[in-house]
């Protein structure tokens, strides 16, 4: 019988970002407690979000609804990493970088909680940015689902191509 097998990836669901990218901007352009701040918020290249108001504080607003829209559409806050609001001439900017993937040694320590605290036969490999988790019994897969689900990563963990 052929291995049961699942990828653990960090993936960016970008039309989603983008969807709440724009209603943080058409919230922001209604709001009353956004009149005359300069408030906006805007995609810089790719992977990057800028944010920019009269003041610290009202940046840090615009931050706020953007992150409520996120959770709202289901992506995990852990794909942004927003800089502290840096003052620009008038304006107060903050920059947010979008992270996407899993690094080598996030990859390692996944692969050795499995091979650790998983059930025995499971294999993991790393490939790319991303783990492939195959065993030869699919309650074992379901297990170490659940048991990378527990912990606490500094990055999102998606569950794909479970067969």
């Amino acid at each position: 019988m052929a291995d049961s097998s699942f990828d653990i990836v960090s993936k960016i669901d970008r039309q989603e970002v983008d969807n709440a990218l724009g209603q943080t901007a058409r919230e922001v352009a209604t709001r009353y407690d956004f009149k005359g701040t300069g408030a906006s918020i805007e995609w810089r290249g790719e992977e990057a979000i800028e944010i920019s108001a009269s003041a610290d504080d009202r940046a840090s607003a615009v931050l706020d609804v953007f992150q409520q829209k996120l959770v709202k559409r289901g992506v995990s806050l852990k794909v942004l990493d927003a800089s502290e609001p840096k003052q620009s001439g008038q304006q107060s900017k903050i920059g947010v970088t979008l992270k996407e993937g899993i690094t080598s040694e996030d990859a390692k320590k996944i692969s050795k909680l499995i091979r650790d605290e998983g059930p025995k036969g499971v294999k993991a490999q790393i490939q790319g940015d991303e783990l492939r988790v195959s065993s030869k019994k699919r309650d074992d897969l379901q297990t170490v689902i659940a048991l990378v689900k527990q912990q606490d990563y500094d990055f999102a963990v998606q569950f794909t191509n479970y067969r």
